[in-house]
């Protein structure tokens, strides 16, 4: 802390030093001021916490010195210490907030007791006012955060919006006189990596230098906001209630700011006017969709909305300028366009798999591709679809081939997945190439599975039929063979049935049957015996299976 002793009397200045335990009190550094003109420029100067003042002084009047502070430095405190027991005086200096008046002589207890008092008094209002100052920093921080999710529950809490809205319009975000509006959406470019480092890859960074941006073109003409969405954190909502024609105009403007601050520009979905809060859901939608109906082999059109006039609802493209463009006429009730479907496509897909040929895979890939782009239309939508029915057709022809397999092999083609994602299908940039690439990955992969899980199984399977071979003339079952080789029943009758168009029974039983025919060629071995070196412990049964086989008894077939 810091003192000033104003006094016109040197003696006086230098009792008040001398008596005063300053180190005590925590006060640093004592400067003196010969009257109350001079202590306005040292206060001024110096900043001082504490002030110790004559009342009668030659130059300023110790009543304009204590105005002055009141006025221009009321966080001070001060002590007066006069020669004049005049109550007037007493009187003026509680009024301007002193705290003691001390007659001259200076006692060393009265006044080290009035600065303890001064220092004490300050430091509780100075930590009074630190607080309020970091609850006024907080509630500036927090503020345009409530006020975000504010905006934010207009559209995705419609059961509150009312009372959002009065809210709004309170705090002035909202003009009351507000009633149409229009409600535009951007999303941020995931894919864009440039523009993520060079806000070192903190994205509440990039939203605010967006947001300020936008808010650059509405905030000062009142006519519109920009916010974070707080429920989808790439997304930028813009909200207009002035001139709401222009709005498309307004949004490429927003777009030449942003390309000269950052070299970038945004795409812009646009919903149809209607009444705050009721219509910013179904306006919502429609931004959302006319983003997702965008045409991704047109990327310098940013402007897009719903052509509300037809039927087929399908997007309206605008030019930089905010124009409206022409767009294909054709559309699917799906998302506007014509959407070729997957499965002109995935017959080559299945062969080219199967044949785990490169060549092969890398020329279904290119024909998809080209597929898609035949029309002359990508849209976000239909990529989403596509990557679908692709992910479908890999479980379909995984559980086709591999039966109950199938889950383990899912399994580890999806954490592959995580490394080898498919491209953005909203992303801002579409490239043919990357896309036939991850075709080209998802087709390879499969056939890598597929063949190596197939070579397991023929591997297994030829050491099951080599057992069977071995062990015919055992008690054998489909249990017993399932659980020695750690497969499913199921698996051995399919694998049977694959190989040998017969069940595993069928199998077991022809086998013994043709080794039984060898042993009949000895004519020195009884049928009896026959049947029980073969696995058969009853001849009766033998003989049945047999004729069943062959066409003959074994008598007949053995006096041929």
């Amino acid at each position: 802390m810091r003192a000033l002793i104003v006094d016109d009397e040197a003696r006086v200045r230098k009792a008040v030093r001398l008596l005063v335990d300053w180190e005590k009190h925590g006060i640093r550094e004592v400067t003196e001021a010969g009257g109350g003109n001079e202590a306005i420029g040292i206060i001024q100067s110096f900043g001082p916490q504490l002030v110790i003042m004559d009342m009668m002084m030659e130059s300023g009047h110790g009543l304009e010195l204590m105005a002055w502070v009141r006025e221009h430095a009321g966080n001070i405190k001060f002590i007066v210490v006069s020669g004049h027991d005049d109550f007037d005086f007493v009187r003026s200096t509680v009024r301007h907030g002193g705290i003691d008046y001390i007659l001259k002589p200076i006692e060393p207890e009265a006044i080290n007791a009035a600065v303890a008092k001064a220092v004490e008094q300050w430091r509780r209002e100075e930590r009074e006012r630190l607080e309020q100052q970091q609850k006024s920093i907080r509630l500036n921080e927090f503020k345009p955060v409530y006020d975000e999710k504010l905006l934010s529950s207009l559209i995705d809490d419609p059961g509150s919006a009312d009372v959002s809205l009065r809210r709004l319009r309170q705090e002035g975000v909202i003009p009351e006189e507000a009633g149409l509006c229009r409600l535009l959406l951007a999303r941020i470019d995931a894919g864009d990596a440039s523009l993520q480092q060079r806000f070192g890859h903190n994205r509440e960074l990039l939203h605010f230098a967006l947001v300020n941006i936008c808010n650059e073109f509405l905030l000062p003409s009142r006519s519109g906001i920009a916010f974070k969405h707080w429920r989808a954190p790439r997304e930028i909502l813009l909200l207009v209630w002035g001139d709401l024609e222009r709005a498309a105009e307004r949004a490429a403007q927003i777009n030449q700011g942003l390309h000269r601050t950052l070299e970038r520009r945004l795409h812009f979905g646009l919903g149809s006017a209607g009444e705050l809060p009721l219509s910013l859901p179904r306006q919502y939608a429609e931004a959302a969709a006319a983003l997702q109906r965008r045409n991704l082999l047109e990327p310098d059109r940013y402007i897009h909305e719903l052509n509300a006039g037809k039927a087929d609802g399908h997007a309206m493209v605008m030019d930089g300028r905010g124009t409206a463009a022409n767009a294909p006429a054709a559309a699917s009730a799906a998302g506007g366009y014509p959407s070729p479907t997957f499965v002109k496509v995935q017959e080559d897909w299945k062969l080219a798999v199967r044949s785990a040929d490169p060549g092969q895979i890398a020329a279904a890939s290119r024909k998809w591709i080209d597929e898609l782009c035949r029309l002359g239309t990508v849209t976000p939508e239909m990529l989403a679809a596509w990557t679908a029915d692709i992910l479908s057709f890999r479980s379909g022809m995984i559980r086709e081939t591999l039966g109950e397999k199938t889950e383990s092999v899912l399994t580890e083609l999806e954490r592959d997945d995580a490394g080898h994602a498919p491209p953005s299908a909203d992303s801002y940039t579409f490239s043919r190439y990357a896309w036939s690439d991850w075709a080209e990955h998802v087709m390879t992969r499969l056939a890598e599975v597929i063949s190596r899980q197939q070579a397991r199984d023929r591997s297994t399977f030829a050491d099951i039929v080599k057992y069977i071979e071995q062990n015919y003339q055992s008690d054998l079952s489909l249990q017993d063979i399932a659980s020695r080789f750690y497969v499913s029943r199921e698996y051995v009758s399919r694998k049977f049935k694959q190989d040998y168009g017969i069940n595993f029974s069928d199998y077991l039983g022809k086998y013994r049957i043709d080794k039984a025919k060898l042993l009949m060629l000895n004519p020195h071995l009884k049928l009896q015996d026959i049947a029980e070196m073969v696995g058969f412990h009853d001849v009766k049964y033998f003989s049945k299976v047999f004729k069943k086989q062959v066409g003959q008894s074994p008598r007949e077939y053995r006096g041929k």
